[in-house]
């Protein structure tokens, strides 16, 4: 029988107001194992995603007062692995990081145009602001599945919840961003550009970061 997952949010409120450190292990308890599969996804090498890992709560620990901000810990937490992730790839290789956000269009990374630049950085905040608006369990399956390519099983094994659970929260998020963001494909050509980028993301999951020798 499966122990009940504990309120992160309770945990995490505790920990940024009270300085809780009994909460602060229970959330690392329950955390620790799934960030470490979730960097080694990343990173292929065990020791370094434990010691990315560790570093981040003992951060998180260090800025606690100043984290009350955060409204889903668990989306927080696999969102900071994946980016201290991609911060050591790049510093411990030779791969180059590449973001494709239009998969309709064959764009070199010196042949973006400023223009271009602005307009991704417009999607991303765009994106980003509607993703706040989900449950948080749909925002973290969102994210883990379309963002990082992680298959539903895998996201069902980091998250301690069914394939199907996993199925259900990403089409509901889908849903729902494609809703929030429809407004913006009728204001004006400009913004209509940026829509269509947008829906091609959420239908196709085109918002990956993808690494080129």
């Amino acid at each position: 029988m499966k122990a009940a997952k504990p309120d992160l949010v309770v945990l995490w409120n505790k920990i940024c107001l009270e300085d809780d450190i009994k909460s602060f292990e229970q959330l690392y308890r329950f955390l620790y194992s799934r960030l470490i599969k979730f960097s080694i996804y990343y990173v292929v090498d065990k020791q370094a995603a434990e010691d990315l890992v560790t570093e981040l709560f003992v951060k998180c620990w260090e800025n606690r007062a100043t984290s009350t901000h955060v409204l889903n810990p668990e989306s927080y937490f696999f969102i900071a692995v994946k980016n201290q992730s991609l911060k050591y790839l790049k510093k411990n290789s030779s791969i180059t990081f590449i973001d494709l956000v239009d998969a309709e269009e064959d764009v070199s990374v010196t042949a973006q145009t400023p223009e271009y630049i602005m307009e991704t950085k417009e999607l991303h905040r765009q994106l980003d602001f509607a993703i706040a608006g989900l449950a948080p369990q749909a925002a973290t399956v969102f994210r883990l599945i379309k963002e990082s390519g992680m298959k539903y099983k895998e996201v069902a094994e980091l998250l301690n919840i069914s394939p199907r659970t996993v199925q259900t929260q990403l089409f509901r998020a889908i849903a729902k961003l494609r809703l929030i963001l429809q407004p913006l494909q009728d204001k004006g050509s400009d913004e209509k550009k940026l829509g269509k980028i947008i829906s091609l993301i959420i239908l196709v999951g085109t918002l990956s970061f993808f690494y080129f020798l």
